[in-house]
């Protein structure tokens, strides 16, 4: 989806030169993000800007993580049922949950089956009509195989469904519960189909949650109001507005005038100014992340094992560290950050030794002056905040051992798709986990099927550890998946298809005025039962 197509929304404020001022808008929350998004469905997306335009703003998914306890939780279904076997999962779904009135579509019926199996079926099945519209691409579903791991989702009655697997997998509930498992409107997508507007069900979204989108702008803000028959009994602003501002400098600037009350990663630089200011509140927690280089295997000499750690040897990465995340970060030893059961200390990592990947390197026929590329995030993302200045980093790292580095950098919707298309040489970039479960790393970034997903930026697709992470799967209790994830973290360290370097704090800034805002460790920022005091 193109950002242009977006531009559709902006009917009403195109003369509008300057938002409302938080303080003068006393049941208003005012959020400073980071960029545009791609889309208002994060089916189609799994970068960070639009799951926090969509998700949880807009949105329901079945079931929740407790953001405290990571416990999966009720949601738009109530209960539900496993049968012995693991493979067939019964959801009770909610009763009275009204989906959103909007200027273009009014609702004759509330939530039931038949929206589930629309929204699931969309991404599913090849033949479905919504299948191909807006792309056809559900990176997240598809890096995870859930197209083929249902064979069947069934209505049982107007409030039941039952999913039906080929094979049992462990992570299957997680995974409902992930930003990108939202519900849509089965109603709306039959209204658009008859006006020959299918499309606008991912520009002018229509959801059941707590917020609905007034209008947007692309690179300027999104209007959002509250939703009035939202179903949960929390506390909502009337008005919720994303003021779009790339720039972390600007973002802290109007955070302290009140032209926000929060913020999108506060740069790490800027936290100790945060902390010395009374009127700003600073949470922080540790990171279900890990940012990291990601080698194309699918090219010479990328293909390379031997070529890869000689180049990870180059790279002084606890340099990295003290230069990019100023002391918010702790060095990545696998793919997995510490609070995830499935991390091992003991694995060994390469340690920096130019002379050695000189040596190497020349061994493997890399003469002085070989060039590469360097693909560096436009953007700030929790797990990097300046990919740019990293790269730079690097490149004087690997002009050491004879490497020529090119850093390469687009426009986030420019550089995500040429990524995908495998146009790299390497890339910084990372990964923020959706749920609790392991699984959430090991197979989006480096299984086989995440490389058509474009999650996998390694391109490495090994048969060996493919086979590991799926058996994981297949047992409960986390000492016999342990035991398999050791086995794939023993294969990363060996391939290095990419070079964990860092898992970082997260970060949630804002005025001292909001109450009950609280850092989500699985996905995107949440506003609903957050208001102003």
């Amino acid at each position: 989806m193109k950002l242009i197509s977006l531009g559709i929304l902006y009917f009403s404020l195109i003369g509008c030169e300057r938002l409302i001022d938080s303080d003068n808008e006393p049941d208003g929350i005012i959020y400073c993000s980071e960029g545009s998004p791609s889309s208002f469905n994060p089916q189609l997306d799994t970068s960070g800007t639009t799951v926090d335009a969509s998700s949880h703003q807009l949105y329901d998914r079945l079931l929740d993580f407790d953001p405290i306890s990571g416990d999966i939780a009720p949601a738009l279904a109530t209960s539900w049922l496993i049968s012995k076997d693991g493979k067939k999962y019964t959801f009770q779904l909610r009763k009275d949950v009204h989906f959103h009135t909007t200027k273009t579509f009014r609702p004759t019926r509330t939530f039931n089956a038949e929206d589930v199996l629309f929204s699931f079926n969309r991404w599913r099945l090849d033949s479905h009509s919504y299948h191909n519209v807006s792309g056809g691409n559900y990176p997240y579903t598809d890096s995870l195989g859930l197209n083929r791991l249902i064979k069947d989702i069934k209505r049982i009655n107007g409030y039941r469904i039952e999913i039906t697997l080929h094979k049992r997998e462990s992570s299957f509930l997680a995974n409902l519960a992930t930003d990108f498992a939202i519900i849509l409107s089965a109603e709306y997508a039959d209204k658009l189909i008859s006006r020959n507007q299918m499309e606008m069900i991912d520009i002018q979204p229509v959801g059941t949650g707590p917020y609905q989108l007034v209008d947007y702008y692309p690179d300027r803000y999104i209007r959002y109001q509250q939703h009035p028959a939202y179903w949960r009994e929390t506390e909502l602003a009337n008005k919720l507005i994303f003021d779009i501002t790339s720039s972390s400098s600007l973002r802290l600037a109007k955070l302290l005038t009140a032209e926000c009350d929060v913020i999108a990663l506060p740069a790490h630089s800027e936290l100790e100014v945060i902390r010395q200011q009374q009127s700003l509140v600073l949470n922080e927690m540790p990171g279900l992340n890990v940012g990291f280089w990601a080698f194309n295997t699918s090219k010479a000499p990328f293909d390379n094992p031997e070529v890869r750690k000689a180049l990870a040897m180059a790279i002084d990465r606890s340099a990295l560290l003290e230069a990019i995340y100023f002391d918010s970060a702790i060095p990545a030893r696998n793919i997995v950050p510490p609070t995830s059961w499935a991390y091992q200390s003991d694995i060994k990592n390469v340690s920096y030794n130019p002379i050695a990947a000189k040596k190497l390197l020349r061994e493997q026929g890399i003469e002085d002056g070989f060039s590469m590329t360097i693909w560096a995030m436009p953007i700030e993302r929790p797990y990097n905040p300046n990919a740019l200045k990293m790269a730079e980093l690097m490149k004087a790292y690997l002009v050491q051992v004879g490497i020529e580095v090119n850093i390469v950098s687009y426009d986030w919707s420019t550089f995500r798709s040429y990524l995908t298309q495998g146009l790299h040489d390497s890339v910084l970039i990372g990964w923020s986990a959706d749920n609790g479960d392991p699984d959430n790393f090991y197979r989006p970034l480096l299984s086989c099927e995440s490389i058509k997903s474009g999650t996998n930026r390694a391109m490495w697709c090994s048969k060996e550890y493919d086979q590991i992470i799926n058996e994981a799967l297949q047992y409960e209790e986390i000492g016999e998946r342990m035991y398999f994830y050791s086995k794939a973290n023993e294969l990363i360290a060996d391939k290095m298809p990419i070079v964990p370097i860092a898992h970082v704090s997260q970060y949630q800034a804002y005025r001292n005025r909001l109450k009950g805002l609280v850092i989500n460790p699985y996905g995107g920022i949440k506003f609903g039962g957050v208001k102003k005091h």
